[in-house]
């Protein structure tokens, strides 16, 4: 009766020590993105976010390309901003500073110098409106001039547990939480899909949200399309924690091989 007893108290022990291990680690039920989408075939989300254009800010770097049809002068305006820049580019490799990326500064004034053009105010300017003033402006001195415009350092950030946790240059402006995410490599197993928080520079001031990607209410949030300079922090979850306490983890297993090791002998006397 006495051994009986033993066994069962030890098998006890096994199993809560059991418990306490696997209690440490995240379980994965919210691992999927978008649980409470269920339903096949289910009608469109209402009211989804809007994208808003960005609009150019001093500082930012803005690509300019006007194409002419005598493209030697098309090749003098193009080529002003990437030789300045570059003059910059050669200064900071020197110092083992990234080189900036290729294109037009937006100074203090919100203006740019195009070279032939002269002085152009784009401050406040969606890219659209920006190459629709330029080009009106280029009409003057070159036949027929097409103008592109885009922003050449338009960059989000993204922290935390992602395969690739980065600063990406994105070449195109309409970008959203997803995308981002995407280039990130997604999201790690450890990262909190229900508590993405997101940090944005509003006029000066820091904006706070935090997303949730088990939610299809992600896609109404105002915050859903990303705007330039947008850092992403993806929280770690439980089981991160419970992964870098090694030396507990260890514990238990030992713990728990010694306890097996002593049921098997009793059972066997």
């Amino acid at each position: 009766m006495y051994k009986f007893t033993l066994v069962s108290y030890l098998r006890s022990l096994f199993a809560l020590l059991l418990l306490g291990i696997f209690a440490s680690c995240e379980t994965t039920k919210k691992v999927a993105y978008f649980q409470d989408i269920n339903a096949v075939g289910q009608s469109e989300l209402a009211n989804t976010a809007k994208f808003t254009e960005p609009l150019i800010q001093a500082d930012d770097i803005i690509s300019i390309s006007i194409f002419t049809i005598d493209d030697k002068t098309g090749m003098i305006v193009n080529q002003v901003g990437t030789q300045a820049i570059n003059t910059v580019a050669n200064q900071t490799a020197a110092l083992g500073a990234t080189p900036p990326t290729s294109g037009f500064l937006i100074d203090k004034n919100g203006e740019i110098d195009l070279s032939v053009i002269g002085k152009v105010k784009l401050i406040g300017l969606t890219t659209y409106q920006a190459r629709e003033l330029i080009k009106e402006k280029a009409a003057v001195f070159y036949t027929n001039p097409n103008v592109q415009v885009r922003f050449a350092n338009f960059k989000v950030t993204i922290l935390g547990e992602v395969a690739r946790p980065a600063t990406y240059v994105i070449p195109n402006e309409k970008v959203s939480v997803l995308d981002a995410l995407g280039l990130a490599g997604d999201l790690t197993i450890f990262g909190r899909r229900e508590n993405i928080k997101l940090v944005r520079d509003n006029d000066g001031k820091k904006e706070f949200a935090i997303l949730n990607l088990n939610s299809k209410e992600l896609f109404k949030s105002p915050y859903y399309y990303l705007k330039q300079n947008d850092v992403l922090y993806v929280e770690p979850n439980k089981g991160k924690a419970a992964s870098l306490n090694q030396a507990r983890t260890q514990t238990y297993a030992l713990i728990g091989t010694i306890v097996s090791v002593l049921i098997v002998l009793i059972t066997r006397f």
